[in-house]
């Protein structure tokens, strides 16, 4: 799982070790569990990063039609002149995300492959595509997690301070050598709450 996380800002759990374990990341792993063992490769903004999302986008729309009741570019890549891995995070809204014969069937057999089922945290599954590197995750309608995502990516396109603050904290994390992905994402949860506390006042 060197390439996946469950969500590259999200807020982790509070816990006295603030980073997942192997046996953590193993329940929640669709197949075995590989270890990054490496620094995090972070790039430039790509303004074809939104053409990426756009073509995903077309393919999962043709495959599940009006069972989306969202679909959204979030993440790094997401937002203008941000430094990003270059992996494109997509947020999928469907009525019921742990109704996986819904949904998931028809995902795998156009090429895309489970990743992640994690029921404790809003019933979150995440898919790799077929092709283009992404990281689709799906919530259910309704989920809290969903405004948050789309806040934080909000605010960061249009607060030039704070993205540029998020930057400086990733590239500094980035330089160090992570066991998994996910160990990195975890890394960020105090500037992201900084900056999401920022978004939640509008200050």
């Amino acid at each position: 799982m060197s390439d996946v996380n469950k969500w590259p800002d999200r807020a982790i759990k509070e816990t006295e070790n603030q980073y997942t374990s192997d046996e953590d990341l193993q329940k929640i792993t669709v197949g075995k569990l590989k270890p990054h063992n490496a620094p995090i490769t972070l790039t430039e903004y790509d303004p074809h990063w939104p053409e990426l999302f756009e073509r995903e986008a077309n393919r999962v729309r043709s495959i599940l039609g009006d069972k989306i009741i969202q679909l959204e570019h979030v993440g790094s890549t997401s937002v203008p002149g941000l430094c990003a891995k270059p992996i494109i995070d997509m947020l999928l809204v469907v009525e019921d995300s742990a109704d996986e014969p819904s949904y998931v069937p028809a995902l795998e057999a156009a090429g895309y492959i489970l990743r992640v089922r994690e029921p404790e945290w809003f019933e979150h599954r995440l898919f790799k595509g077929p092709d283009t590197d992404i990281n689709l995750h799906v919530f259910s309608s309704g989920t809290s997690e969903i405004d948050r995502m789309l806040r934080f990516r909000d605010w960061l396109r249009s607060n030039e301070a704070d993205r540029k603050k998020y930057a400086q904290v990733k590239q500094d994390l980035a330089k160090n050598k992570w066991r998994h992905v996910q160990n990195y994402a975890d890394a960020k949860t105090s500037i992201v709450q900084e900056i999401m506390g920022r978004a939640n006042s509008g200050k």
